[in-house]
């Protein structure tokens, strides 16, 4: 009997610390006698005395007008404050900026900013069960529906209660785009919340657990799209680092060329590595025009079995251009010259060989 009740106090005593060690990671640890002090009188000084001179290093501001005077002792909390972080590509935060708010600027031309930012948003939804009220691309505004947070799930092992403690929770996501469509601004509001324990629903929060709110499901939703870009990232490497199918064909102008079984975005950086392992230096290139500005440096024999004949080279050391255009799932590469002319298609057929080679091959190094 004295072991049992020995037991079972020493786990009263465990929930008891667990449960206020949950309550000092929120507020001021130490004594809060200091809410029983009174404002001291001002020093009286008599009228034949010089007055002291007094500092006002120590002086406290005044409150603003809008404070809440309730947030004090064990009512403040002494948490750090939470922020929103940036970390897709191209996305910042305005300084002094208290809402939960993040600017990104469009760095991939695949598809329009505010679609790939409302697609990771409802990517996210939908990964975590989340229901959509109502969607608006136009009015940029989306609402979702009760997002509820079981917390006895995340209880401690020693919380023996059966009250029913849940959250519930509903924001408005907006969005706001630039004119020029490639900036825009993403903005998350909690718009209603419910916290039940027991028989006991909370429905008001203090303006910076609201914040902190809004924060944290903006930044779950900025590390949804970040992770999704990752994921594209890798899936892209690896399709640049698989070889690519290539035959004779001609391009969008009827030019001799290159047709390659590859999208735009897949061939354009293949090509670059293939135009380095192949001899060539890119002196500039513009992928918005599909334009590369080439040197030619000379063969490696390894690489440009095809490309020689009883007379030499096929390639004189020289600058040459090429273009690259999209065709549908298809790329074309037409190889010109430095005045911009097509090669002839019998050109084309000679240097096809040593070209595939190259294209064809899996694991080209980057």
């Amino acid at each position: 009997m004295n072991k049992s009740l020995a037991l079972v106090s020493g786990l009263l005593v465990v929930a008891l610390t667990g449960c206020s060690s949950q309550m000092e990671r929120k507020t001021a640890s130490g004594s809060y006698e200091y809410l029983k002090a009174e404002q001291q009188a001002v020093l009286k000084v008599p009228a034949d005395l010089h007055s002291p001179d007094y500092s006002g290093d120590y002086e406290l501001p005044q409150l603003g007008a809008g404070a809440d005077h309730s947030l004090i002792g064990r009512e403040l909390s002494v948490q750090s404050p939470t922020l929103v972080l940036p970390l897709v590509a191209g996305s910042r935060v305005e300084d002094g900026n208290q809402s939960a708010t993040i600017w990104f600027d469009q760095v991939d031309d695949s598809q329009p900013l505010n679609q790939a930012i409302w697609n990771s948003l409802l990517a996210y939804l939908e990964q975590q069960g989340i229901g959509v009220e109502s969607f608006d691309p136009e009015a940029g505004v989306l609402v979702t529906d009760w997002m509820v947070q079981d917390m006895g799930e995340d209880a401690s092992w020693y919380d023996f209660s059966d009250e029913t403690h849940q959250t519930e929770r509903r924001f408005e996501f907006s969005m706001e785009v630039k004119p020029h469509g490639r900036t825009a601004a993403l903005h998350a509001e909690l718009k209603d919340y419910r916290e039940t324990l027991g028989e006991d629903v909370k429905s008001d929060l203090l303006a910076m657990q609201e914040r902190r709110e809004e924060v944290d499901v903006l930044n779950k939703v900025i590390n949804h799209y970040e992770y999704q870009i990752r994921l594209e990232d890798s899936r892209r490497l690896a399709q640049i680092r698989q070889g690519l199918n290539t035959e004779l064909g001609y391009d969008s102008d009827g030019a001799a060329a290159f047709i390659v079984n590859a999208g735009y975005d897949i061939a354009w950086p293949r090509l670059l590595l293939v135009l380095r392992k192949l001899g060539f230096d890119v002196k500039d290139l513009d992928k918005s025009t599909g334009l590369l500005f080439v040197t030619y440096n000379g063969a490696d024999e390894s690489w440009w079995k095809g490309w020689f004949s009883d007379d030499g080279e096929l390639l004189e050391q020289d600058d040459y251009r090429l273009r690259v255009g999209k065709m549908g799932e298809k790329t074309s590469i037409t190889f010109m010259n430095n005045e911009s002319k097509p090669f002839e298609p019998n050109v084309v057929a000679d240097i096809y060989d040593a070209f595939v080679e190259a294209m064809s091959q899996d694991n080209l190094d980057i």
